[in-house]
C-alpha cells in the first residue's frame, strides 16, 4: 500500500515538495480545510503568516512578487463562502 506523502511547500521556492505545484496545491488545501474544519479564522491567520514568508523568500528570489496574486494563492480560496 502506497504510504501518504503530505504536500508541504519547498522553501524557498514555495513549491510543493511532491506535486511540485505552487503551494498551497489541491492536496494541501484540502487537507489544511480539513485540519481547520472547525476554526476558519485560525486557518486564515495560519495562511496569512506563511504568506508573509512567502513574500519574503519570493522577494529574494524573484524579484517583487504581486501581492494579489498572493493573496489568491494563500488566502482567498479559504474564505468562507
Amino acid at each position: 500500500m502506497p504510504r501518504y506523502r503530505p504536500h508541504v511547500a519547498a522553501r524557498p521556492s514555495w513549491r510543493c515538495r511532491v506535486c511540485g505545484a505552487a503551494w498551497p496545491c489541491s492536496p494541501a488545501r484540502l487537507a489544511l480545510l480539513g485540519e481547520y474544519r472547525e476554526n476558519r479564522a485560525g486557518l486564515l491567520i495560519y495562511l496569512a503568516t506563511l504568506m508573509q514568508d512567502a513574500t519574503a523568500d519570493l522577494v529574494d528570489l524573484n524579484g517583487r512578487p504581486t501581492p494579489v496574486g498572493l493573496a489568491d494563492r494563500f488566502l482567498n480560496w479559504a474564505r468562507a463562502r
